[in-house]
């Protein structure tokens, strides 16, 4: 809706894009401003994969993740290369980099009373949504450590009837309220950010060790990447760089969330592993891996 009352399809349009990104305003910062803000466009990423942490709870998992995850990829290209399009044509960048709500501020330029109501509603929805999506990425991934016992299997229970991990998500629910009622947006952003890039950068070390302890004789394999290690290569590149661009603008941050990591991982080394189910991580009727 903002962007067809606003590119000039039917009629006059406020855009000026040729103002506005004129000159120095096209590149504020240089290439180097684009590379620090490379670690936002993770965050799109990070609600897409979301769609994995409920395949236990859908009919057909093999349908409906791919259909979930290439549909919300579909939507997010679309829905940001829109966004992007329409915000960069009404605010000076100056404004932009600041604004949270980038969107409801663009309908506010927009000259239309009924657009800026719109947007606004569409704005509260976003955010509920948003938050709704967090907390059920996160809760699963809880369920999922607590029953295994990488956390108290506590976390581990499915509600009776609705059979969803009621727990995790109650536990949770307050946590998200914290952040997002206590601390700046992109800070909260940030910090998600560090912890998927951290999942991103172990990633291809996992595919590469997986493939050499179990090459491709030894196994069946439902896929098989022709050009592996090179797909692991660039992640682990694109991820050296993601750290770079988040040293950058929010340096502090990522010090602290390392320092975060380290200390859990201590805590779970020295005390919590003795508590893990180790013969149950070992289940699959798969060969010894190669060299053990």
């Amino acid at each position: 809706m903002l962007f067809l009352t606003t590119a000039g399809i039917f009629g006059a349009g406020p855009l000026r894009h040729a103002d506005l990104l004129a000159a120095e305003a096209a590149l504020p910062y240089g290439w180097l401003g684009v590379l620090a803000a490379m670690h936002f466009g993770l965050w799109f990423y990070l609600g897409i994969e979301g769609t994995t942490q409920a395949a236990e709870e859908v009919r057909s998992p093999a349908r409906a993740l791919p259909f979930g995850t290439l549909a919300g990829v579909m939507t997010l290209a679309i829905a940001a290369t829109l966004t992007w399009y329409v915000c960069a044509g009404l605010m000076p960048w100056e404004y932009l980099g600041q604004s949270g709500v980038p969107l409801f501020d663009a309908a506010r330029l927009s000259g239309s009373p009924a657009l800026m109501v719109f947007l606004g509603i569409g704005t509260l929805f976003a955010t509920l949504a948003s938050a709704n999506g967090c907390i059920n990425d996160a809760s699963r991934a809880w369920f999922a450590m607590g029953r295994d016992r990488y956390l108290p299997g506590w976390f581990g229970a499915v509600h009776p009837k609705y059979r969803t991990p009621y727990r995790s998500i109650i536990f949770l629910v307050p946590i998200a309220l914290i952040f997002a009622l206590g601390a700046p947006l992109d800070q909260v952003v940030t910090f998600s950010i560090l912890s998927g890039l951290l999942e991103y950068t172990f990633m291809p070390l996992n595919i590469i060790l997986f493939r050499r302890k179990w090459p491709l004789d030894t196994i069946k394999r439902g896929y098989e990447h022709p050009f592996h290690p090179l797909p692991a290569i660039v992640l682990l590149g694109l991820c050296g760089l993601a750290f770079f661009a988040v040293f950058l603008g929010y340096g502090t941050q990522l010090v602290a969330m390392i320092t975060f990591y380290i200390v859990v991982s201590l805590w779970f080394h020295f005390w919590r592993y003795r508590f893990v189910n180790r013969g149950a991580q070992f289940t699959m009727p798969w060969p010894k891996p190669r060299g053990y």
